[in-house]
């Protein structure tokens, strides 16, 4: 038995196939953590419904729980490879969103708490969703493969997720109300 099959339990897994699997892991974890850190962490619910207030979220606690709740399953079916291009498009949304209301003004760069971060986040998924769950995934085991990937991913994880980011700037973002807060 190779080293291949005594980490992996397949000999058949390519490594395209592992380092995508541990891109979506990693991903999918970062925004699962994100959620959960929303929720539980730093100020918690209360604490960031203010902040999505002052950001010009409104309702606050409203989105602050839309927030946490899309990034931690988003996060998980990612990194389990479930329904890939929606969390895909489910990640487009929400770092949209939070690169127009958080790190918009700030420039690029994530030293200054540019866009950078959000961007990189952005494209990742959606790069996973061009490239599809791969074969260590929920999606190959229940489907053997993805019909949401190569183009098809693109569009969804792409343009679904850019159209939702913006409805829900459209539909909720009030900036001239946060800074009369």
């Amino acid at each position: 038995m190779n080293v291949q099959a005594a980490l992996i339990g397949t000999p058949s897994m390519s490594s395209f196939d592992f380092a995508l699997s541990v891109l979506r892991v990693s991903l999918g974890g970062t925004m699962a953590a994100h959620g959960y850190h929303k929720i539980f962490l730093g100020g918690r619910l209360s604490g960031n419904a203010t902040w999505f207030e002052r950001l010009g979220m409104r309702p606050g606690a409203f989105h602050v729980r839309v927030a946490a709740g899309t990034e931690i399953l988003a996060g998980a079916a990612l990194a389990l490879g479930l329904f890939t291009s929606v969390a895909a498009a489910a990640f487009v949304a929400l770092m949209l969103v939070a690169a127009w209301t958080v790190h918009r003004p700030n420039g690029f760069y994530i030293m200054g708490s540019g866009w950078e971060y959000t961007f990189i986040l952005a494209v990742t998924a959606v790069s996973i969703a061009v490239l599809g769950a791969g074969e260590f995934s929920v999606e190959h085991l229940m489907f053997g493969s993805n019909p949401l990937d190569g183009w098809t991913g693109l569009v969804v994880a792409g343009g679904v997720g850019a159209v939702g980011g913006i409805g829900q700037l459209v539909l909720f973002y009030r900036p001239a109300n946060a800074e009369a807060a």
